[in-house]
């Protein structure tokens, strides 16, 4: 039963998720809310893992999740889950797309799209950031803050905004400063 269970709350999860890998997150904490199959402190190592791997993050993270909860076959149905909506809509946009092309009504749907997925994808990145940096359980809110994490957060942000090397690099030297400052 998990497994249909999976591949059902994926493909919900893929069906609207406009805007991308990221804007998965509000429902992977819907989903952490509502089963106890991770928790978010296991969305933060998703996302931890997911973005350091090669291939989508939408898709690593469903695999990540599926196998979590139900192993390979977990990971599998999970990731097939949310994809298949993505290669239906692909299939008939494909099919009509070039008979809409000009149609304004068309035009005005993908223009409200935008402004929806980068709404998604802002919120998802609060959600990251505030996990990340915020410890809620603190009584004194300058307790609140993980001050190390915090300064290693603003030192890659203004080493990549500033040199615009290669992610891999600020990846590594991330997980290097976790390990050497026991993050």
């Amino acid at each position: 039963m998990i497994l249909f269970r999976l591949f059902v709350e994926f493909f919900q999860i893929g069906l609207f998720s406009v805007g991308g890998g990221l804007a998965t997150l509000p429902f992977l904490y819907r989903l952490a809310d509502t089963y106890d199959w991770f928790d978010y402190t296991a969305i933060a190592d998703m996302i931890a893992i997911a973005e350091s791997t090669p291939g989508a993050i939408g898709v690593n993270m469903a695999t990540y999740a599926g196998f979590r909860c139900a192993g390979i076959p977990g990971a599998l149905l999970a990731t097939l889950g949310l994809v298949c909506p993505s290669i239906i809509v692909i299939i008939i946009v494909a099919r009509i797309f070039l008979s809409f092309k000009d149609n304004p009504l068309v035009n005005a749907v993908f223009s409200g799209l935008r402004p929806a997925a980068t709404g998604l994808i802002a919120a998802a990145g609060f959600a990251v950031i505030s996990q990340s940096l915020y410890n809620r359980d603190s009584l004194v809110w300058y307790e609140g803050f993980r001050w190390r994490e915090l300064i290693l957060f603003v030192l890659i942000f203004f080493f990549v905004r500033r040199f615009k090397k290669h992610p891999v690099i600020y990846i590594a030297a991330a997980g290097a400063a976790g390990v050497l400052f026991g993050f």
